[in-house]
């Protein structure tokens, strides 16, 4: 049976594949975390007042990142490293999604625009992170291990992505929705590319890890393929569209502390 559950729990009961999930996960959040610093510091003064909740999305995902290595540690599994097929942020990156690396370590202060670009870029990843949590928390959310850790990083990415649309709701209303709406598509259809060639490398490697068989392999592929033929046709429009988050303020507090790692 190909089911998320049923895949995603023979990756959980192996403790190779569940290192490499693991490993993958807490490198991109870590990621996340640094980018989200980054852009905290070189927010341009007319949008300091955004920058608390830059740094709390960031804490986040520095948050995010220790709980999959404590998860990890608590198993007795150090992390791997990330094969580059697998590194989704560093492929974004490399694909002009969101603000470039060499823009965020040089000091100069990022523009009104670059603020926008990077609330886009977050619009989109943190759909996919808000779908991907959801459907673990749907099969996961009683689990012993990973029941904790999938509800605090399920709630979190439901915050960034009610973030991410309030604030660009506001600059939409403030004269950028062109600008809005061409960066949400670009965005929108190089992530899903990416998500599925990403996918495509993740079941390939847990695949030699599992040993499973030729005709299970290419069914998922398949699967792979079959999704992002869709998300090309129509899905990618609800990465794109706006609406009033019924949470306001998500990011305006601190960071929760994650108990898993406290």
């Amino acid at each position: 049976m190909l089911s998320a559950k049923s895949l995603f729990q023979e990756i959980l009961d192996n403790d190779e594949s569940f290192r490499l999930f693991c490993s993958i996960a807490a490198s991109g959040e870590s990621q996340g975390g640094w980018e989200n610093a980054r852009i905290a510091e070189l927010v341009p003064e007319s949008e300091r007042d955004l920058a608390p909740k830059i740094t709390r999305h960031g804490a986040d995902e520095d948050k995010h990142g220790r709980i999959f290595n404590a998860l990890l540690k608590k198993r007795g599994l150090e992390p791997v490293d990330v094969p580059p097929q697998t590194d989704y942020t560093a492929l974004l990156e490399r694909h002009g999604i969101g603000l470039a690396h060499e823009k965020l370590r040089a000091d100069r202060p990022l523009t009104v625009r670059d603020v926008i670009t990077y609330l886009a870029h977050s619009r989109v990843t943190e759909q996919r992170a808000a779908e991907q949590m959801a459907m673990l928390l749907r099969h996961f959310a009683d689990h012993p291990d990973l029941g904790r850790a999938i509800r605090m990083i399920s709630a979190d990415e439901d915050n960034h992505l009610a973030y991410s649309h309030e604030e660009l709701l506001r600059y939409a209303a403030a004269g950028h929705g062109p600008y809005i709406r061409r960066t949400l598509r670009e965005c929108a259809h190089a992530e899903i590319r990416v998500h599925r060639d990403v996918s495509l490398a993740v079941m390939a490697r847990m695949g030699r890890i599992l040993g499973w068989s030729r005709p299970r392999s290419v069914l998922l592929a398949a699967g792979i393929h079959a999704m992002y033929a869709a998300e090309r046709l129509a899905g990618w429009r609800r990465m794109v569209t706006l609406r009033a988050p019924e949470r306001r303020d998500a990011l305006g507090g601190p960071p929760a502390v994650a108990p898993e790692v406290a």
